[in-house]
């Protein structure tokens, strides 16, 4: 049960370690691209092309999905990143339960977005967990886990490409476990929860009064997507710049004032930016960026 190019890796894993995947449960297809035309979610398309069949339900709380969920007749569920809400007689179907893929070290950072969080928090270390799932979000039993670092200048797209290997690789010695009989599951501790809310675009925009260590998390942590964004008056016009990639760097002045090299000015020291995407274009280095910009203005906003 997956929809994005997260959840691909795990399924290619159980399909090549051998186990039966009965079905593959996905979100629907949506409109996507200019024409809008429905778009296969990453799973289902990977999932075709494993001759496995695909089930769309909008929602799992009708008897009727519950009832044919259910005569899958299915030892365990394996739940990564999947977007649709859990009812309990669909936890409460497979013969071993239901095993989510979550990408932090429980309890911190339960919720939708755990990945993001963490590198917008500063945290040093994350992980992957597979967590049997009950009735709670992100509550239930912990199987095993792997641990990683957070590089100091490393973006949450970077961390979700590392983490859907890893926790893909984890999901297959946790069934492979569970099929010996020797998984064994831990509650989590009752200290240390925190909850990794769905991020808002408005949470994007850069203030450059903040300190350059929490406007450079900002930035790792909104990359690729939405991107922490600003805005420079180019050719006399306000243009949108997303950050996509920075590291901290030497300098000062008042916030947001723009140094050589694309460096910027924060409340309490400065970042450099090295890559960027201008409004309406594809990302670019910096040094291409300043060669394309003409003279910039004294300040970012």
């Amino acid at each position: 049960m997956g929809t994005p190019e997260f959840a691909v890796p795990t399924l290619t894993e159980i399909v090549s370690s051998g186990h039966e995947v009965v079905a593959v449960y996905t979100r629907a297809p949506k409109p996507a691209g200019r024409g809008q035309a429905e778009r296969k979610s990453p799973v289902h398309l990977a999932a075709e092309g494993f001759g496995i069949p695909v089930m769309t339900p909008k929602s799992l709380k009708g008897e009727a999905e519950q009832l044919a969920f259910a005569a899958l007749d299915a030892d365990v569920a394996i739940v990564v990143a999947y977007g649709l809400i859990l009812p309990q007689p669909i936890l409460d179907a497979p013969r071993v339960g239901c095993l989510n893929l979550h990408g932090s070290l429980l309890p911190r950072w339960r919720g939708a977005a755990p990945i993001q969080r963490a590198v917008l928090a500063g945290d040093a270390r994350t992980g992957v967990m597979v967590m049997r799932m009950d009735a709670g979000l992100d509550t239930g039993p912990v199987g095993l886990v792997d641990e990683m670092p957070i590089g100091p200048d490393m973006t949450a797209g970077e961390l979700h490409d590392r983490m859907m290997l890893v926790g893909a690789d984890l999901m297959g010695r946790a069934l492979a476990a569970l099929e010996r009989g020797s998984l064994t599951f831990t509650p989590q501790r009752d200290e240390g929860v925190t909850y990794a809310h769905k991020i808002d675009k408005a949470e994007a925009r850069i203030d450059w009064s903040r300190p350059a260590v929490d406007v450079h998390n900002l930035i790792r942590g909104m990359s690729p997507f939405p991107g922490a964004w600003f805005e420079l008056e180019l050719a006399a016009q306000a243009t949108r710049i997303k950050a996509l990639r920075a590291t901290l760097a030497a300098g000062g002045g008042t916030p947001g004032t723009i140094l050589p090299d694309l460096t910027i000015a924060c409340g309490d020291g400065a970042i450099r930016l090295v890559t960027v995407q201008r409004e309406g274009k594809g990302a670019m280095d910096a040094a291409t960026f300043l060669r394309g910009a003409g003279t910039l203005p004294a300040m970012a906003r």
